[in-house]
């Protein structure tokens, strides 16, 4: 039976239904589309150049902070090996006189096989598990003559503190491993850090580089100009003071003699502070133009915390090693009232420090891939700074 269904015409819409020529030609316009839709993120993903700078300014801050957990790390290793190496030598020294003790014993012990007296019970002794075993049986005691009681103390006390001894080293051998271990881990930390930081400006056009240093132009600009505003209010701190001790000189002068000498009692303190720091500045200054390396403590290269350790060194003062013991290794003292010499810290963690030479302007070691140099103390905005610190 024929079929009563008619044919499609082809070419024409049915029922709002497309020919296959015009629904190839839209799948593949949603194709295209679908596939711009996909490469816009693509190309939306790609950071900003600000935000390429504020990574790797945070990949570098980062790298301080671990710098200053190696320079930690190698303090305390350098510390426990010296421990181990005396605790080693003690422990030689010990065995030494327990050994001279165990031949005198085996003397008396050859002298009274001899003369066949007490042998056995000399033997014994030499053969016990330990001397305080043997020393137990009182009767073999009663029978000795006193220098061999005094021998016998001798060894016991001999091998109780060599034990002690190499009980205590043991330990400190043990300690020594982790502590080495934190300055491998501390090491890779900061090598990390810092070859992510080199990758991302790896990735920079020339064009992009160019703006990021204008960016940083104008940001030494600021930071100039803040240590400027910064000088001048120090300066007019500094002219109020110096009227107010001159009119408390005059009032002074024209009440007696017997109070002439009260308004100068801090002089002495300022001016030694003032001598100091001279001489630490003046090495800090001397070591303008050398790299920045982490972990550096000179001659040829430093890191921040390890210049301004060995510029007060200069001066006769030991700081610590790292910036978070710095902080702590002085008097704190208002931005507003920072004089040369002062160290400067930066950052809520304290990762970084500079020593201030006065008008809002520091000598510093500021980063890998930099030299030491002046600057602004607000080289990274006012925020950054944490503290002002006078460490003699």
């Amino acid at each position: 039976m024929a079929s009563h269904r008619k044919s499609r015409p082809t070419g024409t819409r049915v029922a709002g239904i497309r020919t296959p020529a015009l629904a190839t030609a839209a799948l593949t316009s949603v194709a295209l589309l679908s596939q711009s839709a996909n490469a816009a993120p693509e190309a939306d993903d790609k950071p900003s150049l600000e935000e390429v700078e504020k990574k790797v300014d945070d990949l570098y801050r980062q790298a301080e902070s671990a710098t200053d957990k190696y320079n930690a790390a190698k303090e305390k290793t350098a510390k426990q090996r010296k421990r181990v190496d005396t605790l080693l030598d003690d422990v030689a020294q010990r065995t030494q006189k327990l050994n001279e003790a165990r031949e005198e014993l085996g003397s008396f012990a050859s002298a009274q096989y001899r003369t066949g007296a007490a042998a056995p019970d000399t033997a014994t002794f030499l053969l016990a598990d330990t001397p305080q075993d043997y020393f137990d049986q009182t009767q073999l005691m009663d029978r000795m003559t006193g220098r061999q009681k005094v021998a016998v103390d001798d060894y016991v006390t001999q091998q109780s503190e060599t034990m002690k001894k190499r009980q205590e080293a043991t330990e400190s051998l043990e300690t020594l491993t982790d502590s080495q271990n934190g300055l491998k881990t501390a090491k890779a930390t900061v090598q990390r850090k810092l070859a992510d930081a080199r990758e991302l400006m790896s990735k920079l056009t020339a064009e992009e580089k160019a703006r990021l240093a204008a960016i940083e132009k104008e940001k030494r600009a600021e930071a100039a100009r803040k240590a400027d505003e910064l000088a001048r209010q120090q300066a007019a701190q500094q002219q109020a003071q110096d009227e107010a001790a001159q009119q408390q000189d005059s009032g002074s002068s024209s009440s007696g003699s017997s109070d002439s000498g009260s308004s100068s009692s801090t002089a002495p303190a300022d001016s030694s502070y003032a001598t100091k720091a001279d001489k630490a500045l003046a090495f800090a200054r001397a070591q303008i133009g050398k790299p920045y390396v982490w972990g550096a403590v000179g001659p040829g290269s430093y890191d921040c915390s390890g210049l301004t350790q060995a510029a007060w060194k200069a001066a006769g003062v030991t700081l610590p090693r790292t910036t978070y013991d710095q902080v702590n290794a002085g008097t704190t003292v208002p931005l507003s009232q920072a004089q040369p010499g002062d160290l400067i810290f930066f950052y809520d963690d304290v990762t970084h420090v500079g020593i201030y030479i006065g008008n809002g302007m520091m000598i510093h070691a500021p980063k890998p891939g930099t030299y030491v140099r002046e600057e602004s103390i607000f080289y990274d905005g006012e925020s950054a700074i944490h503290s002002v610190v006078r460490p003699a």
